[in-house]
């Protein structure tokens, strides 16, 4: 089975309006509930808690007199918060995520329905108090398809949103690594370095944030002078949230029309597996690398390719990209981020900095792949490349029985 997700603008009515809101409260509150309860558990016992453990609290908060107001709330909303709780987790001891942490009224709000949620002309039909709610999808609904659950969130700024995950028949293809491949080299001056082998093609970075902060100082301005708990603090601040909402969608914006454009192009996309978290110490360079939002793009590319059968190589952050030659393979030993084009000593060849890392990118991620084939890196084998740590495949692109083609150099 595959999934697919569809977002949704909501318009709720004053009620409903309401409704959502002491939905979220609940689920914000038991959220924070359960999270003390297991670190309290933990400090005293050694152990946490699981789901069912958790559920068990629920009946006796409710009969409770200083907390009966829970039994208002859609009890399958409760539930899954318990779920996103375990999960995250489970998240933390895998190491995917940090420690999780508790919720604050005013960041972003989200509750979930993880059943009896139907789509009724133009109209998302809720279980429970909250009804029938007005919804303009941003792309068509499948016609065939099962609604597995539908999360419910209010941006800072005030508007809603439902995000219905779906789940459709069949799988997604078989991926295929026959076809183009192109190495893409993500920086901050040109936002991403594309070469498919033939030519090398650069996107601009369009720097958002840099565009938009003048008019977000002066109204971050505006809401400090602003007495706080006023109502005229809140509109300040909504206002500051409708800036930083608009930086992110039109970031939003460009790095889907760019990661649609190179998936659309290639059957193969190499890139590297960057250090952000890392990077952003850097306090010179902080601003700009948040801003440009690498980890987003990848993922925007994977499920992408996924989908269409195609493969994404993710090669190691340590692969000496830029001091590599890619004419004639000589590593030179340091490269300062002010240095742009160079010139190899061995070869004299001279290169422009991040087009010769695009060219080196795309080898190693054929040379990764040519090892693949063998049947050990397409099931998580150890790959090594030639240079500096282990590589590795962002998804496999085969199972080591499947008979598969190596792409042309």
């Amino acid at each position: 089975m595959r999934h697919q997700a569809v977002r949704a603008r909501l318009y709720p009515t004053t009620e409903q309006q309401a409704v959502l809101a002491q939905h979220f409260g609940c689920s914000r509150w038991w959220w924070n509930y359960a999270l003390n309860l297991c670190i309290e558990t933990y400090k005293a016992t050694g152990k946490g808690l699981n789901r069912a453990a958790l559920n068990a609290y629920l009946p006796q908060l409710k009969r409770a007199e200083e907390t009966g107001w829970l039994s208002e709330c859609y009890s399958q909303v409760l539930q899954a918060t318990t779920v996103n709780l375990v999960t995250a987790y489970k998240n933390f001891f895998d190491g995917r995520a940090k420690y999780p942490k508790f919720k604050a009224k005013k960041n972003r709000q989200s509750i979930q329905y993880p059943q009896s949620v139907k789509v009724v002309d133009g109209y998302l039909k809720f279980p429970g108090r909250l009804g029938t709610v007005k919804a303009r999808f941003h792309q068509p609904m499948p016609v065939v398809g099962k609604i597995k659950t539908v999360t419910v969130s209010m941006t800072p700024s005030g508007k809603y949103y439902a995000s219905v995950l779906i789940e459709l028949e069949g799988d997604n293809p078989v991926p295929s690594t026959d076809g183009k491949v192109a190495g893409v080299d993500l920086g901050l001056k040109d936002f991403a370095i594309v070469h498919d082998g033939i030519k090398t093609s650069k996107y601009p970075n369009p720097k958002h944030l840099a565009k938009h902060e003048r008019n977000l100082k002066r109204k971050q301005q505006k809401q400090q002078r602003k007495q706080k708990g006023s109502k005229s603090r809140e509109k300040a601040r909504k206002r500051v949230a409708r800036v930083h909402e608009r930086i992110g969608n039109a970031s939003l914006d460009y790095l889907h029309k760019l990661s649609r454009k190179l998936v659309d192009d290639n059957q193969v996309i190499v890139v590297e597996s960057l250090n952000t978290l890392g990077m952003v110490r850097n306090p010179k360079l902080a601003k700009a690398i948040s801003d440009v939002e690498w980890g987003t793009f990848v993922n925007l590319l994977s499920y992408k390719l996924e989908k269409e059968g195609k493969v994404l190589v993710e090669i190691d952050r340590w692969f000496p990209s830029s001091k590599l030659c890619s004419n004639c393979h000589f590593q030179i030993g340091e490269m300062p981020l002010e240095i742009r084009s160079w010139t190899c000593p061995n070869c004299k060849t001279h290169h422009d900095r991040d087009e010769n890392a695009a060219q080196n990118i795309r080898a190693e991620g054929i040379r990764i792949l040519s090892v693949s084939g063998t049947g050990t890196a397409a099931d998580g084998g150890e790959v090594r490349p030639k240079s500096g740590r282990k590589s590795r495949l962002r998804h496999s692109p085969a199972k080591s029985e499947t008979p598969r083609s190596i792409p042309r150099a």
